[in-house]
């Protein structure tokens, strides 16, 4: 349910500057995609450190590395799908470039929980006996 709420509300950043960039300023799909994605990261992690694993091992430079890391490998699966619809596609239009940057964001947050869980946010040994 946590990472529902905080995945939300990433989601929620990212298509809010995701559109400010490309439908707003205008700037390059691809750039608007990845400065989106990367924003979204920065305030997704606060709030997965601080809300949803907040119960996990302290943080450690290692958790940090491996926060960046996996999702710096979430932000090309996601740009790379969004790149197929829109460039492979020529889904530009304000509405069907949201729906693939959308889909875009689903796919890579699935790998993303389950890097996240198991390899960045671990259970304390000590709070789990």
């Amino acid at each position: 349910m946590k990472f529902g709420i905080v995945g939300g509300s990433g989601v929620l950043v990212n298509l809010l500057v995701f559109n400010l960039l490309l439908h707003g300023l205008g700037w390059p799909a691809m750039i608007a995609t990845v400065l989106a994605s990367c924003v979204a990261m920065a305030t997704n992690y606060v709030g997965f450190r601080y809300f949803t694993y907040r119960d996990r091992e302290r943080r450690t430079r290692r958790q940090i590395v491996l926060f960046f890391v996996f999702s710096g490998l979430g932000v090309v699966m996601e740009s790379g799908l969004f790149w197929l619809g829109y460039h492979g596609l020529g889904l530009h239009s304000p509405l069907e470039s949201n729906a693939v940057k959308a889909l875009s964001i689903v796919l890579a947050s699935v790998f993303r929980f389950l890097v996240y869980r198991t390899w960045v946010f671990q259970q304390d040994a000590r709070r789990a006996a």
